[in-house]
């Protein structure tokens, strides 16, 4: 589903990526951990072009993301060619980025409506139907203002897999929760994985990461420091970088 090919993103003279290259398979969970500054959401974000990369090619489910080629050259797509590739990616923020004016209804149906011309009815039986299945039907005439940070994340969930999309990115969707609030938002996560979901998913949460995805990435330095079977790679990290990682979150 995912094809990174050496991609390089800088910001200035500061390398944030330095030739990343990894493969994620359709259906399958990537979780992506490392420390801050390492490059994880940078590259999060380049796969659906909210960021340009500076070298390298990126594919989602075999088609180049934000560029077209034309003789060996790379040719940056209208931002309306951009746009309608990136619908077709769910992303999912640290911060829920919920519409404060609208209720969580009005929240999960608006890109469908707007961006994908979907019938209001249908966009509405649907968004009620994603709302049961993140739990929160009950809420769906609500502000985001009456509800838990967990509560506004999994609106944040339905309101990205309203769009139908072929893949879900994760930037630390936990990381702006109180801790009991966590356990609610990761459930979610799982039952979208046991549905065949593909994600990328950059996390702290190590039970989350042994239990639900399907390979594990260490990056540090804006490369991929080490990969393998999560279980593998957190009880026997082979290089040094990862051990001291580690070390300090297990």
């Amino acid at each position: 589903m995912v094809v990174a090919d050496r991609v390089c993103k800088n910001f200035g003279a500061l390398k944030v990526l330095r030739g990343v290259s990894l493969e994620i398979e359709r259906g399958k969970v990537l979780c992506l951990i490392g420390p801050s500054g390492s490059g994880k959401s940078t590259f999060l974000r380049c796969i659906n072009h909210l960021e340009r990369v500076n070298a390298g090619r990126l594919y989602v489910d075999g088609e180049l993301v934000g560029y077209s080629e034309r003789g060996g050259k790379l040719y940056e797509l209208h931002p309306r060619q951009a746009a309608r590739q990136r619908r077709d990616i769910g992303m999912v923020f640290q911060h829920f980025n919920l519409f404060p004016h609208r209720t969580v209804l009005e929240n999960v149906i608006e890109a469908p409506i707007l961006v994908k011309k979907v019938r209001k009815k249908q966009a509405v039986e649907r968004a009620r139907e994603l709302l049961d299945q993140v739990g929160l039907a009950v809420k769906a005439d609500a502000y985001p203002a009456q509800l838990s940070g967990g509560q506004q994340q999994r609106v944040a969930i339905a309101r990205a897999l309203a769009m139908e999309p072929k893949l879900m990115l994760f930037d630390e969707p936990t990381s702006a929760l109180d801790p009991e609030l966590v356990g609610e938002v990761l459930g979610v996560m799982k039952d979208l994985a046991s549905a065949g979901m593909t994600m990328v998913v950059v996390t702290h949460e190590m039970g989350f990461a042994r239990e639900v995805a399907d390979e594990l990435v260490f990056m540090d330095g804006g490369v991929v420091v080490e990969a393998g079977p999560p279980r593998e790679l957190l009880a026997n990290p082979r290089h040094e970088r990862t051990q001291a990682f580690l070390s300090k979150l297990l």
